[in-house]
C-alpha cells in the first residue's frame, strides 16, 4: 500500500456543508474516505473513457447489469451463447426473475478493459434489452 500524504483543500462554506451532508448520507467514516473514493471513481471513469492502448489493455473487473424481456424471441439463447463464447472473461452470473416477463442478470467480468467494454456493448445492443449498465474498476492495485 502507498504512503499516506496529507494535503489541504480550500472550499466555500456552502460547498463544504453540502459535502458534509453527502458524507453523512453515504456513511463515510471521514471526509478523507469520501475524497479518496471520489478521486478513485473519477480517475477510473476517465481511464475507461480515454482511448489509450494502456487503458484498453489494463486488467479490469466489472459488472454488467442487464434488464430484459425473457419472452423476446431467441434473446435468452443469444445471451447464453455470447457468454459461453467468452468464458475466459466471465467470472460468474446472477439471474433473477423480476416479473413474469422481465429478468435481471448481473454478469461479473474480468480481463482487458477493451474486451469487457466490447462484450458489454454486444450484450446491451441486443433487441429486448431494456437496460444495460457496465461498471468497471481496475483489477490492479495502485
Amino acid at each position: 500500500m502507498s504512503e499516506i500524504v496529507r494535503f489541504s483543500v480550500s472550499l466555500e462554506d456552502d460547498l463544504l456543508e453540502q459535502f458534509d451532508r453527502y458524507c453523512k448520507r453515504q456513511k463515510f467514516a471521514t471526509r478523507s474516505e469520501a475524497v479518496r473514493q471520489l478521486i478513485r471513481e473519477k480517475l477510473t471513469a476517465q481511464a475507461w473513457k480515454s482511448p489509450s492502448s494502456e487503458s484498453e489493455a489494463r486488467d479490469a473487473a466489472g459488472t454488467l447489469t442487464l434488464v430484459y424481456d425473457h419472452h423476446r424471441a431467441q434473446l435468452g439463447e443469444r445471451l447464453t451463447q455470447l457468454q459461453h463464447d467468452n468464458t475466459e472473461l466471465i467470472v460468474s452470473t446472477l439471474h433473477a426473475h423480476l416479473s413474469h416477463d422481465m429478468c435481471l442478470e448481473v454478469i461479473i467480468l474480468r480481463g482487458p478493459a477493451k474486451r469487457l467494454q466490447e462484450i458489454a456493448a454486444q450484450l446491451r445492443g441486443m433487441k429486448g434489452i431494456y437496460k444495460g449498465e457496465l461498471v468497471m474498476a481496475s483489477a490492479e492495485t495502485g
